[in-house]
């Protein structure tokens, strides 16, 4: 009664969702911040100007969304975190036709699978990053090349590199990658682009670069097989509304929406594409959340090493961190059993570690304080 493939299919695990108890959730890289208040304007609007609307296809475009998405980056220059004194403009304007939209960056990466990879080739991929990659590789039987990280748990570009040359495959990774948080500066990921071949698309997964102090976005100009990845549900505060997007050439992002429409031909629906736009004109409230959630996430780094801890240096909304002699699992237990949900990965390498989703202040402080009773 069931295919084949589905014997093959091992399923991505998302952080623990509670439904017995009220635990403060630091687990899911989850803002928590709220939306804006233009976002809920925007939502109420749809529903009371026109109700019929839900009973109507949205625009399978997305053609209002989009360009709001190309106003925000093209003002931002990619990196909400960073101040406006430090924020250098993007060396070249960013379109409508640039940009790809669906249902959560999940949906556009398992789009961009079907576009650019294949059952003939491996795809060169790091050891340790999104772990929704192999789960696609699986689905569309694409074989995998993982390149191991460095002592550092940094991305090893250099190795991805001859992999992707000698292999002649495409790559895809995180920057800064999950969950280490560590991230390759454009410089770095730019060299890479000019030594593989320019047949070969490489994907940079930008979930998480409003919090960092770059984007490879400005490399879109002179790289036509990069392909930029990034999502409304870390620095926008939409994890619940499911948006994400794509920034490529035209000509790469084209095949994304034939293989859309080969698949779900109004995969946005009216209320995202509402409430998305909102969030892009209102991008200065995010600002000053993104700058929040950077300045708490290094404050709570200097904490951890004050009191004996090892992190990566991160430059996301987590922080990557581990306790000598102190098992990741403990931690785990003890932060849960006090109310607070942090993501073990029971995983040989990086299972002592424990990922961390930055919170709110007051958030941080109950965890610091368990932390220390604890360990």
């Amino acid at each position: 009664m069931l295919s084949k493939r589905l014997e093959t299919l091992h399923p991505y695990v998302p952080g623990e969702q509670p439904k017995d108890r009220s635990y403060i959730k630091l687990n899911a890289n989850e803002n928590p911040y709220p939306p804006c208040k233009a976002v809920s304007a925007a939502i109420r609007k749809v529903l009371a100007d026109n109700r019929k609307k839900l009973g109507l296809y949205p625009d399978p475009d997305s053609l209002r969304l989009r360009k709001a998405i190309a106003g925000m980056l093209n003002k931002t220059g990619g990196v909400l975190a960073s101040s406006s004194r430090a924020r250098k403009s993007l060396p070249f304007k960013i379109t409508p036709d640039m940009i790809f939209c669906g249902n959560g960056s999940d949906e556009v990466l398992s789009f961009l699978f079907c576009a650019f990879f294949d059952s003939g080739r491996p795809l060169v991929l790091p050891e340790f990053t999104y772990s929704f990659y192999p789960v696609y590789c699986g689905f569309y039987s694409i074989p995998m090349l993982k390149i191991p990280l460095k002592s550092d748990l940094s991305i090893d570009a250099e190795k991805m590199t001859e992999a992707s040359i000698a292999n002649k495959s495409p790559l895809i990774f995180a920057n800064p990658n999950a969950p280490t948080g560590i991230a390759l500066k454009r410089q770095e990921v730019e060299a890479m682009l000019q030594k593989i071949p320019e047949n070969e698309v490489c994907i940079v997964d930008e979930a998480y670069a409003d919090f960092s102090d770059e984007s490879c976005l400005p490399l879109l100009q002179n790289h036509r097989n990069l392909v930029v990845v990034r999502t409304f549900s870390k620095s926008l505060s939409l994890a619940g509304m499911r948006l994400g997007f794509a920034v490529a050439s035209p000509e790469l992002i084209q095949p994304v929406f034939t293989v859309k429409n080969s698949f779900n031909h109004f995969p946005v629906d009216v209320l995202a594409q509402a409430a998305g736009t909102a969030a892009c004109e209102s991008y200065k409230y995010y600002e000053k959340n993104a700058r929040k959630i950077a300045e708490e996430r290094d404050s709570f780094i200097q904490f951890l090493h004050e009191h004996g801890w090892t992190t990566t240096d991160s430059k996301t909304n987590f922080v990557f961190a581990k306790k000598e002699g102190t098992s990741g699992k403990s931690v785990y237990e003890a932060a849960k059993e006090a109310g607070i949900l942090i993501r073990h990965f029971d995983i040989e390498g990086i299972e002592d570690f424990v990922r961390i989703t930055v919170g709110t202040k007051k958030q941080m402080e109950k965890l610091k304080k368990i932390l220390l009773e604890r360990f």
